[in-house]
């Protein structure tokens, strides 16, 4: 009896020892290195909800009855041989999953476990009892902790999916059109200062009073070009009549806003003094029409009458001035505007700047910086004039016919035009002022969504898109604001910025940008243009940049299903006017604006909108009487702010990227090294976005370290296709096209317009070699990304 009894014991012993190593390794194994043997809170609360949702699940799976305990078990558990054996030895792990998939693989820990048991004790009942009560007290501590840590721990499925799109939508029906039709009338009173220093303190002081965070001005001294101190003009040497720009006499005296008209109806940064020379019609100034003149007349020091459009004018004067003309006569044909717009005595301005200071370029203009003497960007002299001017000078009262069909204007091949023209401008430092203010995110602070919009920076009366621009702008700043008062905030920073100098070539937006490059460089995120929202009232135009066109698509068909003025998927990637130059250019981050524009306008030339006409406050309330149409655009470009700020996922499409490469080699010249190219791109492309960002969308996939390593990726894709080379006035980001009617790669367009003058294809060949080396940095990038993640997953299993 003796021997039986110490037998017993040591098996009863084994058992629990087995039981006990085997909680020891599933504590070993989930514990980090480092880690105390104790849970901090966070750790018991992680605990809590994985004990809640684990438990349940597993409970449900069909081998877990294995581990329940029967009467001869819990025999054991009560002997007083074994009351040395207590809880502390069972402490669940830092995974409940875990433990349970631990506890399966102890195959001989189970068999010694079922063991059968007397049954011939008289307390197996009351024993039995204990047990299932201290079970169940267990069970329901376990159940309200899990409650209670999940309330203060939610998932990101809930806080994303459903109380951020309520948050939305409470956020933009707050933005009315009459709060924002104020806001443009009061700004429009102060246009006429001399700087804008008052505007800037105003747009200043309102931002802050709205609430938003640490607002601050950024100032640079900058090189400006100037009118000069009387009007230029334009004389007729036939009749010896002496033209302004804007077709009037120059005897007539200036009358209401004439007289500003007078002055800044010019090209800045224009070379200035005079010529007298004869008038040669380039109409729009290409390659053929060039190539076609030079056959039949000598351009050396000539004087070309110039169409703006079709290409930009940077572009377009660079081929003038190596075919060696002397001047420019810049115009607008009425018969590219729209019959609606009457600008036939209205000429315009236009800047010769790339982009930046001219006096520092490539570098910021702070203190110390070296300047260069820049006073002109071109050797030639040009000066914008109005259509009347030109029908004057090719002697045709009437651009359009009686039957209402436009003719364009054009001088006869045959007559000789001589013409005596005269620039007045000055340069002088100024000092222009951007207003940056931010709203600080929650998550990823160091992540930016850029905002930006423009200020008045000239005493002139052009572009009350600035103050329409600004009015926006402040329209969603305050909208955003009081969803801030009742607790939220976007995952990612928001930067507001009101830029100046815009007119000028974007001036203040470029030593911003080459300022903070280092900065903006790794925490760019997107830039939302907001620079000219109502260019017409006929339809609503989206530019996107390809990673972001299916965002753009999604939101501006949900507005068409609500407003009629818009057409069905006119979202395009083109280059457009104002400050998102540089973000596109040279920092390569995605890029998307919103604007009404004419439907005569689209269909037009492009690059009319380098011409700033100086619009007058009721223009615009003409085009939004009401202002709905400034509504709509800070509703949507609303929309798409907060999704990019606050997705856990960037709304970026890798694959539209691709596809975007692949529709612009599509072509009469088909190259098949980049079709290839292009083609492991697209496949490439396709791995990363099923393998990795469709499992990151899925909340219970989502891990953080992989979401932000996908962010980081999808952040800097489109950085791959900056280029260095460019023609002048082309976009050095190449998945921007001319115009709306041509798909093909505008850096090739360009080098073979320049070949048609040239007598080799030289540079045809640099331009496919860069486009090449794009589409392969690109393929490696998306390559090198997946690599990345197969490494992590390896080195995680």
């Amino acid at each position: 009896l003796k021997k039986k009894k110490k037998k017993k014991k040591k098996e009863t012993a084994r058992c629990f020892t087995s039981k006990k190593m085997a909680y020891q390794k599933v504590n070993a194994d989930q514990r980090a290195p480092g880690h105390s043997q104790y849970l901090d809170n966070d750790d018991l609360q992680a605990t809590a909800l994985d004990l809640e949702w684990d438990m349940e699940k597993e409970l449900e799976e069909p081998g877990f009855d294995q581990f329940q305990l029967d009467s001869a078990e819990i025999q054991n558990l009560e002997n007083p041989e074994t009351t040395d054996l207590n809880l502390d030895s069972i402490q669940p792990a830092t995974s409940p999953k875990g433990r349970f998939q631990r506890l399966q693989e102890e195959s001989d820990y189970v068999t010694r476990y079922t063991r059968s048991a007397p049954k011939s004790n008289p307390c197996n009942f009351c024993r039995l009892l204990k047990i299932l009560c201290t079970a169940i007290v267990l069970f329901i501590s376990g159940i309200l902790i899990g409650y209670y840590a999940h309330k203060k721990c939610p998932s990101n499925a809930t806080s994303s999916a459903t109380l951020d799109l309520q948050l939305y939508q409470e956020i933009l029906e707050t933005i009315q059109a009459e709060d924002i039709k104020e806001s443009f009338r009061n700004l429009v009173q102060l246009y006429k200062s001399e700087d804008d220093t008052e505007i800037s303190k105003k747009i200043k002081t309102h931002w802050t009073a709205l609430g938003l965070e640490d607002v601050q001005f950024v100032n640079y001294s900058v090189l400006l070009n100037l009118p000069g101190p009387g009007a230029s003009s334009v004389t007729l040497s036939s009749s010896g009549q002496c033209l302004h720009p804007s077709g009037r006499p120059c005897s007539e005296e200036a009358r209401t806003r004439g007289g500003q008209d007078l002055l800044y109806s010019y090209a800045a940064y224009s070379a200035k003094g005079a010529l007298e020379a004869g008038v040669i019609d380039v109409s729009y100034g290409n390659a053929d029409d060039l190539k076609r003149i030079q056959k039949m007349k000598n351009t050396t020091n000539q004087i070309a009458l110039l169409k703006l459009g079709k290409w930009p004018v940077l572009y377009k004067l660079s081929l003038l001035e190596k075919a060696g003309f002397g001047g420019v006569l810049l115009y607008v044909d009425p018969c590219d505007l729209p019959k609606t717009a009457n600008l036939s005595y209205d000429a315009f301005m236009v800047s010769l700047n790339p982009g930046g200071d001219p006096s520092t370029p490539g570098y910021p203009s702070v203190d110390g910086s070296f300047r260069q003497n820049r006073a002109n960007l071109t050797s030639l002299l040009v000066q914008p004039v109005s259509a009347s001017l030109v029908a004057k000078l090719i002697s045709s009262p009437n651009s359009r016919t009686k039957t209402g069909v436009c003719s364009p204007l054009e001088l006869p091949n045959n007559d000789e035009r001589i013409v005596n023209m005269q620039v007045q401008t000055v340069t002088k430092f100024k000092t222009i002022t951007n207003v940056i203010g931010y709203l600080k995110g929650l998550t990823s602070p160091d992540r930016y969504i850029i905002v930006g919009s423009q200020h008045h920076t000239a005493p002139s009366s052009y572009g009350q898109e600035w103050a329409s621009s600004t009015a926006v702008i402040t329209a969603f700043i305050r909208a955003l604001m009081l969803g801030v008062k009742k607790g939220w905030r976007p995952h990612r920073t928001i930067v507001f910025c009101s830029w100046g100098g815009t007119a000028f070539g974007n001036i203040g937006s470029y030593e911003w940008g080459e300022d903070f490059k280092k900065v903006l460089q790794r925490n760019a995120v997107a830039y939302v243009s907001l620079h000219s929202p109502i260019r017409g009232n006929s339809s609503l135009h989206s530019m996107a940049s390809p990673s972001l066109r299916q965002l753009v698509i999604e939101k501006s068909h949900f507005n068409c299903s609500r407003k009629a003025k818009c057409q069905e998927s006119n979202v395009s990637s083109v280059q457009i006017p104002g400050d998102a130059d540089y973000f596109i250019n040279h920092l390569g981050v995605p890029t998307v604006e919103f604007t009404y524009e004419d439907v005569k306008t689209l269909e037009g030339p492009s690059f009319l909108s380098e011409a700033l006409f100086p619009k007058r406050t009721a223009k615009i309330e003409e085009m939004d009487p009401f202002f709905n149409l400034h509504e709509t655009i800070t509703k949507l470009t609303g929309e798409v702010i907060l999704q990019i700020a606050n997705e856990p996922v960037l709304p970026f499409n890798a694959l539209d990227v691709a596809l975007e490469v692949q529709n612009s080699l599509k072509g009469d010249q088909p190259n098949t090294q980049l079709l290839a190219l292009a083609s492991r791109l697209r496949e490439s492309a396709e791995l990363f976005q099923s393998d990795e960002m469709r499992p990151a969308n899925d909340p219970k996939e989502r891990i953080p370290i992989r979401v932000r390593m996908l962010n980081d990726i999808l952040q800097d894709m489109e950085k791959n296709f900056l280029v260095q080379q460019v023609p002048p006035g082309f976009y050095r980001n190449i998945l921007y096209h001319l115009d709306e009617k041509t798909s093909q790669f505008a850096t090739l367009l360009g080098a073979r317009e320049r070949c048609k003058l040239l007598a080799s294809n030289e540079t045809l060949q640099e331009a496919l070699s860069e486009v090449l080396n794009s589409i392969n940095s690109a393929q490696v990038y998306f390559k090198a990304g997946l690599d990345v993640f197969e490494s992590v997953l390896v080195g995680k299993n």
